[in-house]
């Protein structure tokens, strides 16, 4: 089969397509053929060497997640057959024409969806409800501030915040603050024209927000612990600012009884993982394609993945940016 695959960590020069063997199926694996893959910030820094040898997964090939048909079952798993469509979490493996995915880790594509729209589901809708419901414990009455908004799961972190009931404030560029408008935030910043902290100030009359879903680290971090009502959560996602050596105010930590959360999927193990899509299955599965809608903000390829790769890079993607034409 085809996969991406790159001999040295580098730029998204190294990745090239080449001939590797399809993956054993495992008693409990799927095997899926894939007809779309999500690209995923992990994807990049793994590509440039900050995981190191590390693989979080069973496959050194790049993609966490994957939509396509079942093409082989595992003899311990229930629930599935083959040519089913399916959309799930790999430790690896998803820039291939085939990938095996554990059983528990895997959800039918919700009627009406498109393997390019389920391909840009399952990261990040959740990882945004693990780290709104599970590690934040939001609830109706409260307000939620989104950094990263328009990104593949800001995007869907607004979605589901506004489903649970509560008001969202958010943070995007200029040219999507109107896109995350239209997934129904409540307030949008230019975070590069507004001071976030000061409008946190001004919405909620000085109190602050109940819960905070960051991306971005670095200097946000003191900003995001100043922002935080009494009480307040900041659950940590991603380091997008590539600056993981932020001073944290204790003394506002202290005073006012805040909880800082850190989380990540690539590095769970598979037990949590599947944990985690139990919650999402029960909890979020009914509503995609509903209240829910995957955001796809481009399509490449899987011959072009180092274009997508240069993309993210870019930044500015209103959305998942999608790795499609496995089999073309």
């Amino acid at each position: 089969m085809k996969a991406i695959v790159f001999d040295d960590f580098g730029s998204a020069d190294v990745l090239r397509l080449a001939d590797v063997p399809i993956p054993e199926v495992r008693p409990d694996d799927l095997l899926v053929k894939v007809m779309a893959a999500g690209v995923n910030r992990a994807d990049l820094l793994q590509r440039e060497g900050v995981y190191g040898a590390q693989t979080y997964g069973d496959s050194d090939i790049l993609g966490l997640e994957v939509a396509g048909e079942v093409t082989a079952v595992g003899n311990e798993v229930t629930g599935f057959a083959v040519g089913d469509r399916v959309m799930g979490i790999v430790g690896g493996g998803a820039y291939a024409q085939y990938a095996r995915v554990d059983g528990g880790m895997a959800t039918a594509i919700p009627t009406g969806l498109s393997f390019m729209e389920a391909a840009a589901v399952m990261e990040s809708f959740v990882t945004g409800w693990e780290a709104l419901a599970h590690l934040g414990q939001i609830a109706k009455s409260e307000t939620v501030l989104i950094h990263a908004a328009a990104g593949g799961i800001g995007s869907a972190a607004v979605q589901l915040a506004k489903a649970a009931g509560v008001t969202v404030l958010a943070t995007a560029s200029a040219g999507n603050i109107e896109n995350v408008f239209s997934l129904g935030a409540d307030a949008v910043f230019d975070y590069r024209r507004m001071d976030f902290e000061a409008e946190v100030v001004d919405a909620t009359a000085s109190r602050g927000v109940d819960l905070i879903i960051d991306f971005v680290g670095g200097s946000y971090l003191a900003r995001n612990i100043r922002s935080l009502a009494p009480g307040g959560r900041l659950v940590q996602v991603g380091l997008l600012g590539r600056d993981d050596n932020a001073k944290i105010p204790l003394g506002t930590v202290l005073h006012n009884h805040l909880q800082l959360l850190g989380t990540v999927m690539k590095s769970r193990s598979r037990s949590e993982k599947r944990a985690m899509i139990c919650r999402f299955r029960d909890d979020v599965l009914p509503m995609m394609g509903k209240e829910l809608q995957p955001v796809v903000g481009a399509l490449y390829p899987l011959s072009a993945t180092s274009d997508a790769h240069r993309r993210m890079e870019a930044g500015g993607v209103f959305g998942k940016i999608v790795l499609g034409n496995f089999h073309g």
